[in-house]
């Protein structure tokens, strides 16, 4: 479930010929529900996936932004690869355009009972940010807040990996984790750190809290600005130590602060990418140490924690004195309106276009 973006030199990446009507068999193993069409090995498998897709959209949406999601204009193709004792995996494209996102296309793989419960709320989840933000979000927090979704024997082999990499000195400095772009070249570090970054940020703040974060974040890119304004904390090294005690302490529950509960999330900015970016996460990442990458792409050069002289016993998650990375530039925080926004981001007057 590798992410990569690529400029592309127009707008018009992918074309998809929608011909049966909704919630109606396709011919073969297809089936059309309002904003899938799916292509499974069997039609009973195929509009099962179809129903839990919208399922899951609709449930998602409701956890995540407060409210459904419009009907897209264009269904997403699903094409599901169903077999017992294969290993779950996803792959979801879409393009960002001038603050519109449309081109969906999803591929599945997996046994069918982690397809349903596990890999289709992981992408259904990364259309609704997609839906929602109108941008790529950080790496990090993307994959690791679709990870919080799966089904907890998926979520237990992340979790699993996250301590077995910090014991090896693959943790990754949040200075440089919440700065990433690209992929380093062993991704599941970044996968594994992400969801547990975003679960403990998530556990103590909401899911809408959460969202509302990234959006600070993506206005200027400031992190660790974002970070104090929503979490309190001063720094990333801060936020860091906190989580490393976190896991040192086994990962407890914890409790949401007061005032998490909000009704509603902040209307994600209109502004998008100046130019076309198409958005996909390949399915055979989770198995690979080095998932292909486009040739634009590049290896980041990530500095490691812990130092193995600080790890604690082996009978407990791993804890360390934090090092400190190079520091990163941030950019400055440039003023907000006092009040937010509140036009729909679906809403798309006064820009000269329609949602596609």
């Amino acid at each position: 479930m590798e992410a990569h973006f690529v400029r592309a030199a127009s707008s018009a990446i992918f074309a998809f010929v929608l011909l049966a009507p909704s919630g109606l068999p396709a011919q073969g193993a297809g089936y059309r529900t309002t904003n899938f069409t799916v292509d499974a090995p069997t039609p009973e498998l195929a509009k099962e996936i179809g129903d839990m897709a919208e399922h899951w959209r609709t449930q998602l949406a409701q956890e995540w932004l407060g409210k459904e999601l419009p009907p897209w204009s264009k269904r997403c193709p699903i094409k599901a690869i169903v077999r017992p004792g294969l290993g779950a995996g996803g792959e979801t494209s879409f393009v960002f355009d001038r603050g519109h996102v449309f081109g969906w296309r999803m591929q599945i793989q997996g046994s069918r009972q982690r397809i349903l419960d596990s890999v289709l709320p992981h992408e259904i989840t990364h259309t609704i940010f997609a839906s929602h933000f109108r941008r790529p979000l950080p790496r990090w927090a993307d994959e690791g807040a679709c990870t919080t979704v799966e089904h907890v024997s998926e979520v237990s082999k992340m979790e699993t990996m996250l301590i077995k990499f910090l014991r090896t000195r693959k943790g990754i400095p949040f200075s440089n984790m919440f700065a990433m772009k690209e992929y380093p070249k062993n991704v599941l570090p970044l996968y594994a750190q992400g969801h547990s970054v975003a679960k403990f940020l998530i556990s103590q703040y909401g899911k809408r809290k959460f969202l509302d974060f990234l959006a600070d974040g993506l206005q200027d890119e400031n992190w660790p600005l974002a970070v104090s304004e929503h979490f309190g904390h001063p720094n990333l090294l801060s936020l860091q130590n906190t989580w490393m005690d976190w896991v040192r302490a086994g990962r407890p529950e914890q409790q949401l602060v007061a005032g998490a509960n909000r009704d509603r999330v902040r209307t994600a900015s209109n502004d998008g990418p100046p130019t076309a970016i198409v958005r996909g996460q390949n399915p055979s990442a989770p198995v690979s140490d080095n998932p292909p990458r486009p040739q634009s792409e590049r290896p980041q050069n990530i500095q490691h924690f812990p130092d193995p002289s600080t790890v604690a016993n082996l009978g407990a998650p791993p804890v360390a004195d934090v090092v400190s990375a190079e520091p990163q530039e941030w950019p400055r925080r440039t003023p907000r309106s006092a009040t937010a926004q509140s036009v729909s981001v679906y809403d798309t007057r006064g820009r000269g276009g329609s949602l596609r």
